[in-house]
């Protein structure tokens, strides 16, 4: 199990580096016109180039959410849950942590939001808490359907990575005005411990409403997918 921990650490070191950098550094230039359709194709690529590099191996999960999602529908074995959980949100710090160092060295810096997510003050659009629960739950839970089916032996192999890396593009499109979209209570996680304060205070939402949408996406799978 020891490579497939390695290989959860390093993609999802990839996806929060990746993506959050490309809110962080790349957004911060509006005129060049990468915005939240830019942020949100950050976050797919990032899924979609590691999947097909470690999902081999560890299965490309990357996501709290997507662990449980999967354990729920019989594709993980629940020994591998914790360990999977736990070295996923070390690769969410670890990769925050390099983007802090890249940030920190720029003249006059100042943390901001630091890509973390947030429901009402710090909602990029100011949306409340009730819509920050709806949107990030059925978001997660359609993210880890889309991921078993993507995965199942119906669809033809080798373009999984495609589809899920698109489904995540999607729900930042759909979504980053909401909360800045999590699904991902790792990436969640990095982000909160740098900006502390308010993201530290709000980030029990973006733990419950993911798994709770990863238990829902998993059932829903096992009602309608191959093995049900």
């Amino acid at each position: 199990m020891q490579k497939s921990l390695v290989a959860e650490f390093l993609g999802t070191f990839w996806l929060v580096f990746g993506g959050c950098g490309s809110a962080v550094l790349a957004a911060a230039f509006p005129e060049l016109g990468i915005g939240f359709v830019g942020v949100a194709m950050a976050f797919g690529l990032t899924v979609l180039t590691m999947a097909y590099a470690v999902g081999g191996i560890s299965g490309g999960h990357f996501n709290p959410a997507v662990s449980v999602g999967l354990t729920i529908a019989g594709k993980l074995p629940p020994g591998r849950l914790l360990p999977y959980i736990v070295v996923q949100v070390l690769g969410a710090i670890g990769a925050a942590a390099m983007l802090y160092v890249v940030v920190s060295g720029k003249a006059g810096f100042e943390l901001g939001g630091f890509a973390a997510n947030g429901y009402g003050d710090h909602s990029p659009g100011g949306f409340s808490l009730s819509s920050a629960l709806v949107i990030e739950v059925l978001l997660s839970g359609f993210f880890i359907f889309i991921i078993l089916g993507a995965t199942s032996s119906r669809v033809p192999a080798g373009f999984a990575p495609i589809a899920i890396g698109l489904a995540l593009t999607l729900i930042h499109l759909i979504s980053i005005p909401v909360t800045n979209t999590s699904v991902n209570p790792a990436r969640s996680t990095g982000q909160a411990l740098f900006v502390g304060g308010w993201a530290l205070q709000q980030l029990w939402l973006f733990w419950l409403a993911p798994i709770a949408g990863g238990v829902l996406g998993g059932l829903a799978w096992k009602a309608v997918g191959e093995d049900a």
